[in-house]
């Protein structure tokens, strides 16, 4: 997996902790882009001591249900993914603007009793994320995903970059409507957990088809009101 400037081959090249950055609704996933706009102290210094060392940051979404935690220190959700800072900017104001390249997926093994402000835990990487196997780009329903893409698209009054999205390939047009989505933090949860691509496609087909469905009713029951 190339992220800038630097190729992560396999497992030797990621670090066994990271820091974290907790951050719901926010999906980034292998290959992807994530723009950030940093502004908080400790996420400051989290930038900060990225940049000096590997450039690496672990984006993770707060649990959403269950045991949630305290508003400061939120429990997390067990898979994140991995991101490599591949541009950085000065505000002027005191915020730095990032964009995070995404590396691999990852399974937090345990939080560990940092001494910085900024959150770090050991984790797990995903191997198969790094050598681009277990992809099943081949496989993925295309006419489908695209159908589906295009009704959401006419039930919402948007249009879209048709010439883009033709061009595309399978991989980035999967992961860039997947990033793109306006769903929840348990459909992104359950985007970037996909085992690999074929299954992050259906789950996005499923989801825009319950959606779909669901404004559909609901635009029935408004008429069955007037």
């Amino acid at each position: 997996m190339k992220a800038g400037n630097f190729t992560y081959k396999d497992l030797n090249d990621i670090p066994a902790v990271v820091p974290v950055f907790p951050l719901s609704g926010a999906l980034l996933l292998p290959g992807s882009q994530m723009p950030l706009n940093i502004f908080e102290p400790r996420y400051l210094a989290m930038c900060d001591a990225a940049l000096k060392t590997n450039r690496l940051i672990g984006m993770v979404q707060p649990v959403f249900s269950g045991d949630i935690g305290c508003k400061e220190k939120p429990n997390l959700c067990k898979v994140g993914c991995l991101g490599r800072i591949i541009s950085f900017t000065e505000s002027g104001d005191g915020r730095y603007i990032i964009n995070l390249q995404g590396v691999t997926r990852y399974r937090i093994i345990e939080e560990t009793c940092a001494k910085t402000p900024f959150r770090q835990c050991r984790i797990a990487a995903f191997a198969h994320d790094l050598t681009n196997q277990n992809n099943n780009a081949d496989d993925v329903n295309r006419e489908e995903l695209l159908e589906t893409f295009r009704l959401y698209l006419d039930a919402n009054d948007l249009e879209a970059d048709w010439e883009s999205v033709n061009k595309a390939g399978n991989e980035s047009l999967v992961n860039a409507l997947s990033v793109m989505s306006p769903y929840g933090p348990a459909e992104k949860q359950a985007l970037l957990e996909a085992p690999d691509l074929k299954s992050r496609a259906d789950t996005l087909i499923a989801l825009t088809q319950i959606a779909l469905a669901r404004d559909a009713d609901g635009d029935e029951y408004a008429q069955t009101l007037q």
